[in-house]
């Protein structure tokens, strides 16, 4: 028997990239277009896409369109009336409610043909155009065609009949389980999600960090788990190297307050802080040996216990060799954190601050949307 076809890559550095490659994807669909994004504007290349769309759909190519309710609450009541004319279909993830709110659809995925794929951590929106260093956010995304992309085509089914969430398991008479990994030629897809039971992202992450000699992560909002913390403190301590890349600037200043107030101890047990300077930062890239992890999850209680989420890991050198050269050229916009700099920087004030926002969402936010969970009806 032949070999399986083997996944193919390219890195997306900048929304420019990132926007550009999925609009020509799009044009070039023939049979299908799957577009699941959390913030979809109404301006600016949400324009441009919806009439990508549109003109998808006017050539005959099925269009599904699932933004999430809270991250593009936004949008006009009225915005994919254009898209639905043509015959095209959008819906809403989780429509807004008091009971149930916590509850968020995070993935950010394009699907054309069931050939070609789009992950990361881009939105759709006016702030990531640009290059990261002079304008607009900087951000990360991989282009990929293979084996992968049927699985990804899948869980965007899933996810697209998933939309009303009325019950907690929709799919209880089928095989198929939203929270799962599903390993492909040359990785694994990470599907994380709220309820019980491990979650696949989380726990690859700790199996890789468990023997690592190197890791470096570049992330959003950064509030991990104290397994996470226990174990890139071991590696800095038995002489590996840890470089955390996380946001100087930031849009949830309240996630930046929470990040900070984890700074002492990680600088303490020798772990390199470094905080991206130019843009804000919202890339996704976590790199443990050769392990290399992208997709739409952050290192926060909400991406790894409460959000629908979607990482891609591969165990490859070479992807992770270029992996390496992004954190590296990222890093280099970055200012590193001096453990007596920090001491001296830190007012009572700023500790405060920090304290609070910490309680807050490592505390407040999971709590209460396990109660959100727990609340539905089955």
């Amino acid at each position: 028997m032949p070999p399986p076809p083997a996944t193919t890559w390219n890195w997306l550095r900048t929304g420019d990239e990132m926007f550009s490659a999925m609009l020509a994807a799009i044009a070039a669909a023939r049979e299908s277009v799957s577009l699941e994004i959390y913030i979809f504007s109404a301006s600016g290349p949400g324009l441009v896409f919806r009439e990508a769309l549109v003109s998808a759909r006017q050539r005959g190519v099925r269009v599904r369109v699932l933004v999430d309710a809270l991250g593009s609450f936004e949008l006009p009541g009225d915005f994919w009336s254009p898209l639905h004319g043509a015959g095209g279909e959008a819906r809403c993830f989780n429509p807004l409610g008091l009971k149930r709110f916590g509850i968020r659809n995070h993935r950010k995925l394009l699907v054309c043909d069931g050939r070609v794929a789009f992950v990361g951590g881009f939105n759709i929106a006016p702030e990531y155009e640009g290059d990261g260093v002079t304008r607009g956010w900087r951000d990360l995304g991989l282009r990929l065609e293979g084996p992968v992309v049927r699985e990804l085509e899948t869980s965007f089914d899933e996810m697209f009949a998933l939309a009303d969430f009325l019950h907690k398991r929709p799919f209880r008479l089928r095989r198929a389980e939203v929270k799962r990994a599903v390993t492909a030629p040359e990785g694994q897809l990470l599907l994380g999600g709220p309820g019980r039971g491990h979650n696949p992202i989380r726990r690859a992450l700790q199996a890789d960090l468990r023997s690592a000699r190197r890791a470096q992560v570049m992330v959003a909002y950064f509030l991990p788990t104290w397994r996470f913390r226990r174990d890139v403190a071991r590696i800095a301590r038995r002489g590996g190297q840890v470089q955390l890349l996380l946001a100087g600037k930031s849009d949830v200043a309240l996630s930046q307050h929470a990040a900070r107030s984890l700074y002492r101890r990680l600088l303490h047990a020798g772990v390199e802080v470094w905080e991206y300077q130019p843009q804000v930062l919202h890339a996704k890239l976590f790199i443990v040996d050769d392990a290399v992890y992208v997709g739409s999850a952050n290192l926060d209680p909400r991406s790894l216990s409460i959000n629908y989420e979607l990482m891609l890991r591969f165990q490859d050198e070479r992807i992770a060799g270029e992996a390496r050269e992004i954190f590296e050229d990222a890093l280099r916009h970055g200012r590193r954190i001096e453990l007596d700099e920090w001491r001296q920087e830190r007012s009572l004030w700023a500790r405060l601050k920090q304290r609070w926002a910490y309680f807050l969402l490592a505390r407040l936010d999971p709590y209460v949307a396990r109660r959100q969970w727990r609340a539905l009806p089955d």
